[in-house]
């Protein structure tokens, strides 16, 4: 038994490493995407033109207190995690119609990663 388990162990190891790697390179793509492009409104910390980001996975929208968000955003019940972070960056209007937002990311993958980024900022 030993001798058959301890291959399948190893390769479970290698596997959760390379999963791991991924994850990492995932995000570190998403902090490069989110300093390119989200920057400009947004800020991790404090609330710029857009609300602060550290923090947005989980929480739910429209809810930093002293923001000034569209009444799409106070009046929606939603809370932010992979999926609605990802229909939000495809088409910000599409999915929550009156919103202020007026920039949305079509590449899959991009979104994939600015979401990856913004869950690691909520750990």
């Amino acid at each position: 038994m030993f001798t058959t388990a301890l291959p399948l162990c190893l390769a479970m190891l290698l596997l959760a490493g390379s999963a791991q790697a991924q994850g990492a390179q995932q995000i570190a793509k998403g902090q490069r995407l989110w300093q390119k492009r989200c920057s400009e409104c947004h800020a991790l910390d404090t609330d710029e033109t857009g609300p602060r980001h550290r923090g947005v996975f989980g929480r739910h929208a429209g809810s930093v207190a002293g923001y000034d968000y569209s009444h799409a955003l106070r009046d929606a019940n939603l809370q932010w995690d992979e999926r609605t972070l990802d229909r939000w960056l495809a088409d910000p209007e599409k999915f929550l119609p009156g919103q202020n937002m007026d920039f949305s990311v079509r590449s899959k993958a991009e979104r994939a990663a600015l979401v990856a980024y913004l869950k690691s900022l909520s750990r």
